[in-house]
């Protein structure tokens, strides 16, 4: 038996296969926070849902910690929470539910290894689904999918399924059936023992609502010709070879589908068996050489996000790292790939939310977060022993581009400080240029929402209020320094350096974009995203 620190390989492994780490996806609006509420409130991590009806008496989500998120009832940052069922550990990943934020849902799907796609019954596969389905399926992330709002009137479910099948390739095998129409939801049949499983409303969904299981004589005697089409439609389905395959699933070519109603818990327990009986336990990840480490090799880990002013009588930041392999204790000396300095892990947490516990283990699989670790930014990697690096984060080309200043001259530092930390997490790009100088530098989005919550940030998290100015730029695209030197005498690009020594070159329209590859194209005018020097017909 070989030994890593102290820990015995057998223990890594038994600890890895009790982990579903996973992310929970969606379109806005389509119930992300409150279907995480409704799990914890299943696997009695919490005793009270914090959504309710009604905006006088709207609470929180346990997920939603920030003050911009609870006023709006949106979530704009991903949040990590860990809780226990049955034999399991759950990683839960709740993720930004605006577009605007893409870029931080992009990261927290490079952390987990399934994710719960949330689909609104009336309105389908909308526009940010579709998206997220593409990167799962890029990423080879098994997905579940979760058709929620069942208790409102919505589309026909065989509709959906066809939905599903003909827009992302996947083919849904549903592993329960709804038992009535969208908005008249009377139960599901459990496809695996054909039993006819009951829910009950509980007041405003703040409690468990418990499942009453019944015999199919009892359901179709009880349920009459919802019950006749609801096998009718589960038997189509069967024929069509619409069943559950595990092999299939974990290989990328279905997913399993789940009728809910978040909101009043109904379905909610299924999703939580669903994830301990089917999800995929952490395994060997994939470095950036192309290799594979091991879960039992000595521990490795990656940043894929770091948050400050969760803490505001501290206020400090946290690191949120993927344990990838390996023991993580407190207290170990790791090494940060990225400089090859070691450092000590002292203040190291379990996240529930905003809440915090000390962490003085984790295993694969597990989200740690590391207090105060400065040096860390998003997409390094950490390890003991054996070194090894993961796969760089993607960084998003922003389409929104605004000039900063402090809103107080006295308050430089302040703003100084608070600007180099958001850019530090990934919240907004920072870019700079001799020219405008540290006194206005740019920042780039990929949402306008952004933007607000750089103010909301800088205001209330370092108390420097700040003044911004639209810029009339589009697009950008990476280029080099003898590039830059042609670029700078174009009045209509501007050439700026973002905090990570990529040059972009910003450009008013698609049209002063194709004009100045047409006249020079010797340049160096990369696509962020593809590498491309081309300008695609579209622009």
């Amino acid at each position: 038996m070989t030994q890593l620190a102290g820990v015995s390989t057998p223990e890594v492994l038994t600890e890895a296969r009790r982990r579903r780490t996973f992310a929970v996806i969606s379109h806005p609006d389509a119930g992300k926070s409150t279907l995480t509420e409704a799990l914890l409130l299943h696997a009695r991590a919490i005793t009270t849902a914090g959504a309710t009806h009604g905006k006088a008496g709207r609470r929180g989500t346990v997920s939603d910690w920030m003050a911009m998120e609870q006023a709006r009832g949106i979530s704009v940052t991903s949040a990590a929470i860990q809780f226990e069922y049955r034999d399991a550990v759950i990683n839960l990943v709740d993720t930004p539910g605006h577009a605007d934020f893409s870029e931080d849902t992009f990261r927290v799907l490079s952390a987990v290894d399934a994710a719960v796609m949330l689909v609104d019954a009336s309105k389908g596969l909308e526009v940010q689904t579709m998206k997220l389905f593409a990167v799962c399926k890029q990423r080879g992330l098994p997905v579940i999918t979760v058709i929620n709002k069942w208790d409102r009137p919505g589309a026909e479910a065989l509709d959906l399924m066809d939905e599903i099948r003909e827009r992302t390739g996947l083919l849904p095998t549903p592993l329960t059936w709804p038992v009535g129409v969208a908005g008249d939801f009377r139960g599901v049949i459990d496809r695996s023992s054909n039993e006819f499983i009951r829910f009950h409303r509980t007041a405003g969904g703040a409690k468990t609502a418990e499942p009453e299981r019944l015999s199919v004589a009892v359901a179709a005697a009880e349920e009459g010709a919802a019950w006749v089409t609801a096998t009718e439609e589960s038997e189509l389905l069967a024929e069509e070879s619409q069943d559950h395959d595990e092999a299939r699933f974990l290989a990328n070519e279905t997913t399993p589908v789940l009728f809910a109603a978040a909101v009043l818990n109904f379905g909610v327990q299924h999703i939580l068996d669903t994830l301990v009986d089917f999800a995929p336990a952490a395994e060997a990840r994939e470095d950036a050489s192309g290799g594979h480490r091991p879960v039992d090799s000595a521990f490795s880990g990656f940043v894929f996000k770091v948050q400050s002013g969760m803490n505001a009588s501290h206020r400090d930041h946290v690191a949120f790292v993927r344990v990838c392999s390996g023991q993580f204790r407190r207290g170990m000396i790791v090494t940060h790939a990225a400089s090859g300095r070691p450092f000590a892990t002292k203040y190291a947490q379990h996240l529930f939310g905003r809440e915090r516990e000390v962490a003085d283990e984790a295993w694969p699989g597990d989200i740690v977060g590391l207090v105060n670790a400065s040096a860390l930014r998003v997409g390094d990697s950490i390890f003991e022993l054996e070194p090894v690096e993961y796969p760089p984060l993607p960084m998003f080309a922003p389409e929104h581009f605004r000039v900063v200043r402090s809103a107080d001259s006295s308050k430089h530092k302040q703003f100084r400080r608070g600007i180099d930390q958001l850019d530090h997490e990934g919240v907004i790009q920072v870019l700079r240029s001799e020219l405008r100088g540290d006194q206005a530098p740019v920042l780039g989005a990929v949402g306008p929402m952004q933007f607000e919550v750089v103010e909301e940030r800088m205001t209330h998290d370092f108390g420097a209020a700040i003044r911004t100015e639209a810029l009339p730029y589009q697009l950008a695209r990476r280029t080099d320094r003898a590039s830059a030197e042609i670029l700078g005498h174009d009045r209509q690009v501007e050439v700026l350096m973002r905090s990570d020594g990529t040059l972009l070159a910003l450009f008013s329209t698609p049209w002063r974009l194709r004009n100045t590859v047409r006249d020079h194209p010797e340049l160096m005018l990369e696509d962020l995203a593809t590498g491309s020097n081309e300008v695609p017909a579209a622009y």
